[in-house]
């Protein structure tokens, strides 16, 4: 659990203020310090706020989401899946405001120069936490796939598979709104090439992303086709043990009958013509088989 804190520090330029859990009335005296805007603090308190993008003439708001979750659990909701950060902003200030702790906050040992530099860098790791789960994903599509044509399908729950699709379909969401603030937020030239690196990033997960998606529906069909083969093996199977017993059944049926007037019961060699009869009709079945290619 992360515990709250406040921690302000005074770069050369500018001053960070950042943020853990802070309460009500915390925010409200940071708002009322900083004149910030009173339904932007609410936005920052919400767990399950999409990110945005918000400029006024004294600072710029912006929210993005960080992915957090373990992808072992059943996790398939965007609040289950990431964590956000509220950023206020402007040339002279940065606030931060998350209630979950990010380890790529602790930037100690950067001596950064602006906002814009240190901005760029959180947003830059929060674009980075993506890549471990996609690369769990795709790592665990691997090994479905070869469960399923190479093993025993059963082996492969279908609720894996829905949470594995459902996982790849947020996420990617979630990275097509972090790309649409991105892409809005104002920095100098000098900071072009570190905003563009992000895009160029996020881009290429939101590509990933869709793969594993497609991979994912690829996959679930998969499942589906490979368990309705089997089932029509099964059929199949039946059909045929039926076409064999169908007619001897018949034959049977009709000497089990007790009429008085069975001029077959009295034979000498009826039982071993009746069995005859039924050993030439299962071989007429077998090789009508064979030539259709059923068996």
């Amino acid at each position: 659990m992360s515990e709250q804190y406040q921690i302000k520090k005074n770069f050369k330029h500018f001053e960070w203020t950042d943020i853990c859990k802070p309460d009500k009335e915390e925010l409200t005296k940071i708002a009322a310090a900083y004149h910030l805007d009173y339904f932007q603090i609410k936005d920052s308190l919400q767990p399950g706020h999409l990110p945005k993008i918000e400029i006024n003439e004294r600072y710029t708001f912006i929210v993005l989401r960080a992915f957090t979750a373990d992808l072992k659990t059943e996790a398939t909701t965007i609040p289950e899946l990431s964590n956000k950060i509220a950023f206020f902003f402007n040339q002279e200030r940065l606030i931060t405001i998350h209630s979950t702790e990010f380890p790529f906050l602790k930037v100690d040992d950067k001596p950064f120069l602006s906002v814009e530099e240190l901005l760029l860098h959180i947003i830059f790791k929060m674009v980075n936490s993506y890549q471990q789960p996609l690369d769990e994903l795709d790592t665990k599509i691997g090994e479905f796939e070869k469960i399923i044509f190479l093993k025993d399908y059963t082996k492969v729950p279908i609720g894996s598979l829905y949470f594995l699709k459902t996982q790849a379909r947020i996420t990617k969401k979630l990275l097509q709104i972090f790309q649409n603030v991105v892409n809005q937020v104002q920095v100098k030239e000098e900071h072009s090439t570190a905003q563009q690196n992000i895009k160029d990033h996020l881009l290429s997960l939101i590509l990933s992303y869709d793969e594993v998606l497609e991979d994912a529906n690829n996959l679930l069909n998969s499942y589906h086709s490979v368990n309705a083969q089997k089932n029509n093996d099964v059929m199949k199977l039946l059909t045929v043990f039926s076409a064999f017993f169908l007619p001897l059944t018949f034959i049977a049926g009709i000497y089990g009958m007790n009429f008085d007037f069975m001029p077959e019961l009295k034979w000498h060699w009826g039982y071993f013509l009746t069995l005859g009869l039924m050993l030439v009709i299962a071989i007429i079945i077998f090789i009508w088989f064979k030539r259709k290619k059923i068996l």
